[in-house]
Parts: C-alpha cells; structure tokens; sequence
C-alpha cells in the first residue's frame, strides 16, 4: 500500500502542485455488477422515489443539510456505498436498513438513475474561511503531507468516474460531517481518507467543506 507521503506525490503531480478529499479519496473499485445487464432507469426513477426521496429530494437534490446531494454522483460510487451500507462496513443504521431492502439489481437501477438527474449548484458562505479551504482544496498541506483534493476530485470538484466521487455542490454540512467521521474513526470504508482526515483540525475541515459547497 501506498505511504501518505507518496499519495502526496502522485497527488501534486497529477494536479500540478495541487494536494485532499472530502467525501473519499481512494479509488472506488468498480462494483461487482458493473458488468451486468443495462440499467433499468425507470425502475430506479421508481425505487428512489420509493425508499429515497423523501431525504435526498425528489431528483438526488437534497433540501436537507444533513443529507447528501446524490443527483448527478458517479454510479459506480453510490453503488459501492449502497453495498457497503447494506453489509455493514459503512456504520450507518438508518442507511443501513434501507439498504438492505435493495437487491444488487436496484442499486445499480437507482445509481444509474441519478446519474442522469443534474446537480443543483451550492455556494460557500463563509467568506473568511473560504481561502483556507481553497488552499487545502487546490495545494493541500505540504508539511503535514496532506494531499490536494484536486488531484482525485478534480478542479472543479467533478471527481472522475467509477474512482472518485463528485463533491462539487455537496452540503457544507454532510461533507464536513464524513471528514469529521473518517478523522475520528467513525467512518471507516476507506484507509486513505482515515489518514488524511486525521491530520486536518476542526477549522480545515469546516473551511474545506465550505470550499467544496461552492465548487461548479
């Protein structure tokens, strides 16, 4: 496995002198049924609309600070998530019984889905400590050897598909909550972001997810 401080090179080669990550950091490894038959995008319309909406909003746009954004997310991402709720390695009770009212076939039906469904823009709204979460965001923090979110998440905070997740736009509040809860352990299905997040204090990551919200 790869040590931080050559993430860190990869990173700032990559983004060009960009280098950590909101939601994740380390690459998704594509779901089991990424090969499986073509996605039924009316049964996910129809499964969201079901199980989902009512926190994630009618098209993946949550109104709901504490709930994520998920219209427009990379499938392959809300579906390793949706498994990961489902057996137990991402801890969340409530996800997790919702996910375990999906088959493997409704995942991907609803991940497909949304993707398909745009983004609604968010904004920043703390002009004095959005700077900070630009530099984290774009150069990240050379001597404690965090890496810039840019170099997995992109610029624009479009991430890259089946690797990386989308975070442009995403709550202020739900992105500052999962770095909290990868930096504290809470969160534990992904190794890279537990150790990035354990180097950022309250101010970075409240200043990064600010940064992030605005992103388009």
């Amino acid at each position: 496995m790869k040590s931080i401080a050559q993430l860190f090179l990869v990173a700032a080669l990559a983004a060009g002198s960009f280098a950590v990550s909101a939601n994740t950091a380390a690459p998704e490894a594509p779901a089991k049924a990424a090969k499986a038959a073509k996605p039924d995008l009316a049964k996910g319309e129809a499964s969201f609309g079901a199980v989902c909406a009512a926190c994630h909003g009618a098209d993946g746009n949550s109104g709901t600070p504490a709930n994520p954004k998920l219209a427009q997310q990379h499938p392959e991402y809300l579906v390793k998530q949706l498994q990961e709720f489902k057996s137990g390695k991402r801890a969340n009770p409530m996800m997790g019984g919702m996910a375990t009212a999906l088959s493997d076939e409704d995942m991907r039906n609803i991940a497909y889905w949304l993707t398909t469904k745009a983004s609604k823009p968010g904004f920043a709204k703390d002009k004095d400590t959005v700077a900070l979460g630009e530099r984290i965001y774009r150069g990240g923090i050379a001597d404690r050897l965090v890496p810039a979110c840019a170099g997995c998440h992109s610029p624009n905070g479009a991430g890259i598909p089946a690797q990386y997740p989308r975070l442009s736009g995403q709550h202020a509040e739900y992105a500052a909550a999962q770095l909290t809860a990868f930096r504290d352990g809470v969160r534990k299905n992904n190794l890279v972001m537990t150790q990035v997040a354990a180097k950022l204090n309250d101010r970075e990551i409240k200043a990064l997810a600010d940064y992030v919200a605005g992103l388009r």
